[in-house]
């Protein structure tokens, strides 16, 4: 019996100790969760991938240095669901993307909105307001 609970003990502390890092995974501690910033700039890459799709872009900064920057959103899947498709974005295209940035002052930011040079804005997360129903789903 004694070896039949230390075994469960065992098992349980396991399952714990693998799934702290997975909901860490999914906080907002790194970011600074009170402070919006809106770039203007140039899509180099977007990557359609899970976890997180990520969209890399140039900006210029108040001294005409290029600056690198790389902006996360949601999966695929929760994209689609707030108008996304896999080809929303392509290099070369001029966005504007608003966001929290990182807290350590690296070119890092979690997308609130990306606004195209058409004028469409795309949400960076769910929001019942703005959810695509099936029906409505924008066509690739």
């Amino acid at each position: 019996m004694r070896n039949k609970l230390a075994a469960i003990s065992f098992v349980v502390i396991g399952i714990l100790a693998v799934s702290v890092p997975l909901f860490a995974h999914h906080g907002s501690a790194s970011y600074e969760t009170d402070k919006k910033v809106t770039l203007k700039g140039t899509v180099t890459r977007w990557i359609w991938s899970n976890p997180h799709c990520l969209l890399q872009f140039d900006v210029s900064d108040d001294s005409g240095h290029i600056v690198h920057w790389v902006a996360e959103t949601e999966n695929p899947s929760t994209m689609i669901r707030v108008g996304w498709v896999e080809k929303s974005l392509k290099p070369g295209d001029r966005v504007t993307v608003s966001g929290l940035p990182v807290k350590n002052g690296n070119p890092v930011l979690r997308i609130i909105e990306v606004v195209l040079s058409n004028g469409q804005t795309l949400p960076g997360r769910i929001n019942p307001a703005t959810e695509v129903k099936p029906d409505d789903s924008p066509k690739p």
